[in-house]
This record gives structure tokens, C-alpha cells and sequence, in this order.
């Protein structure tokens, strides 16, 4: 057995769980399309909690997906696929999406850049990160946009990415500096607010 034959008999294999399962579809579809929000409300929480590890974390994530987006267009320049509802049959096609090269996953690439960025910063309970990532890219399998190739080579090209940000770009110099410039103009600018609410509170 061919890659090719794999890849479209592991697509089949969670695709069809959709029909077998169809109590599970809405979940799927939810996860595929609507986590996206979540993950950018949970950026913006975590980059106002002015920690600076949390905003260095923040930081290598965005470095992470702009990097891995890039070398995934590449790849995508290399080995390009319609979405298995535009090659195949009877695909448990849960979602509307416009046919284009669906190789490598923006979805995935895009969680799994901060998912696993956030891990590597934080390690412990925030593995869970990472489950949801993974589970993002299973749910678009599922919902019919995806292969599991797409999918997979989103994540290690992601992982990868990663990995090399998470161990260059927090000992550059220019991050510290421009970490530190953002802090002290976003203390310039808070510093009226802090000082109006102090006045406030002493008037009571």
C-alpha cells in the first residue's frame, strides 16, 4: 500500500466516524471552526497579564506561525492536494469551504505554533494546549477539509518551528529591548489611569 492509498484510508477511517457517530458532529464542527476564537481570547488574556514570560511566551508563538506558515507554502509549492470533499466520495463534508491546496493545514499549523510554544514555556497542566490542538486537527479531518497528511505535516512542520524559536529568540538581545520599550510605553500610558484611580480611592 501505497502513501497515497494510506492517507485516504486513514482520511475514511475518522471521516466516517461522523456518520457513525453523528451525535458527535456538532462538537466537531465547533472545535474545527469556532476554537480559533478561543485561542486568540486566550492570547490577548495572557499578553495583558503583563507578565513578561508570558509575553516573551506570546511572542515566540506569533514568530512560531508566521515562520511555519511560511515554510508551509513553500511545502505547499512542493506537493499540493484538494480538500478530500473535492477528490473523493461520499465525504462527511460537515463545513463549507472553498476548494484550494488544503496541504499543510493553516488550522493546524496555526495551533499548533502557539499550543505548543505555550507548552514549551510553561510545561505542565499547559499540555493541555497541546491536546486541543491536536484536537483541531483531528476535528478537520472529521469534518471532511483534510487529510491526515495535511494535518500531520502542519503539526511537525509547527513543532519543529517551535522548538528552534523557543531556544533562539528568548536570548536575543533585540526581544529583551523590545519587550522592555513596549513595557515602559505601556507604563506611560497607564500611569494617568493608575494615578486617577489612586486619587479616587483616597477620596473615600
Amino acid at each position: 500500500m501505497n502513501f497515497l492509498e494510506e492517507n485516504i484510508n486513514l482520511f475514511r477511517m475518522v471521516n466516517d466516524l461522523g456518520k457513525q457517530y453523528p451525535y458527535l458532529n456538532p462538537t466537531m464542527v465547533f472545535i474545527a471552526e469556532f476554537t480559533v476564537y478561543f485561542l486568540a481570547l486566550g492570547v490577548i488574556f495572557i499578553w495583558f497579564t503583563r507578565h513578561k514570560q508570558s509575553r516573551m511566551m506570546i511572542v515566540c508563538a506569533t514568530i512560531t506561525f508566521v515562520f511555519a506558515e511560511i515554510i508551509g507554502k513553500i511545502a505547499g509549492k512542493f506537493h499540493s492536494n484538494n480538500q478530500p470533499f473535492a477528490e473523493l466520495t461520499n465525504v462527511n463534508k460537515l463545513i463549507e469551504k472553498a476548494v484550494d491546496n488544503s496541504f499543510p493545514s493553516d488550522h493546524t499549523i496555526l495551533f499548533f505554533s502557539f499550543c505548543v510554544s505555550f507548552w514549551l514555556f510553561r510545561k505542565g497542566w499547559w499540555f493541555l494546549w497541546v491536546i486541543l490542538a491536536s484536537l483541531v486537527g483531528i476535528s478537520r479531518i472529521w469534518v471532511g477539509v483534510h487529510y491526515p497528511a495535511d494535518v500531520l505535516v502542519g503539526a511537525i512542520i509547527s513543532i519543529i518551528s517551535s522548538s528552534i524559536v523557543y531556544l533562539v529568540v528568548p536570548k536575543l538581545s533585540l526581544t529583551q529591548k523590545l519587550l522592555g520599550g513596549y513595557a515602559k510605553c505601556e507604563n506611560l500610558l497607564l500611569s494617568p489611569l493608575t494615578k486617577s484611580k489612586g486619587n479616587r480611592t483616597k477620596d473615600y
